[in-house]
């Protein structure tokens, strides 16, 4: 959090999409523009604070698509990419770089807002578009990937979501031991044992909810 809101770094080579983030920003309270460039490079340099979320554009010049999100993560900021183009392997590679989530460029202001929200408070976010392109790998993940019974799956997309085990004890009327004893499985199943990671195989394998657009390790 900065010093008036939450603080949101751009980084866009576009100006007028650029001005207006911006602008979304200044016009929202509770969020503040911590610094804005056209590269990694240029924001790095302008930046005041330390941990922002940074809207990131994969195709900006210099370091660019999972490469920039690393380096922006390196520099210890959570990055919610925007882009213009959403493919599989785009979404999937930036979130393996570090990714919390991964707009459209036709998102509308509620929704980035919403999804800086998300970062904010631990969770990841897809964007519907992006969420319903991956999980139209869905099907044919289940059936290379069979290993999982449907309640594991459940509880799979569930981590994804961000949930904790209480939390999603209480969405299947389980037990949180239960719960625990289902994770147990999923890991000696996939050989995957960080929930972090955890959240990565779900994606992969199109195991995310379609109730529900976020994601979170």
């Amino acid at each position: 959090m900065g010093a008036t809101g939450i603080a949101v770094g751009v980084v866009e080579d576009h100006p007028l999409y650029r001005a207006a983030l911006a602008a979304l920003l200044a016009e929202e309270p509770g969020f503040e523009l911590d610094a804005a460039g056209e590269s990694v490079a240029e924001f790095a340099a302008r930046r005041r604070s330390t941990d922002c979320v940074v809207l990131l554009d994969l195709n900006v010049p210099e370091v660019r698509d999972a490469a920039a999100v690393m380096e922006v993560v390196r520099l210890g900021h959570r990055v919610l990419v925007i882009s213009a183009h959403a493919s599989r392997a785009q979404v999937l590679g930036a979130m393996d770089a570090g990714a919390r989530g991964f707009l459209c460029k036709d998102a509308e202001g509620a929704e980035i807002l919403r999804a800086i929200r998300e970062v904010v408070a631990g969770r990841r976010y897809l964007s519907p578009t992006v969420a319903s392109f991956v999980l139209d790998a869905s099907e044919r993940s289940r059936a290379q990937y069979p290993e999982l019974s449907v309640r594991e799956i459940e509880v799979l997309s569930r981590v994804a979501a961000g949930e904790r085990d209480r939390d999603i004890a209480e969405d299947l009327a389980i037990s949180v031991r239960t719960v625990r004893s289902y994770l147990d499985r999923i890991r000696d199943k996939t050989g995957v044992r960080r929930r972090s990671d955890l959240t990565r195989y779900a994606i992969r394998h199109g195991h995310v909810r379609a109730d529900k657009p976020l994601l979170s390790a």
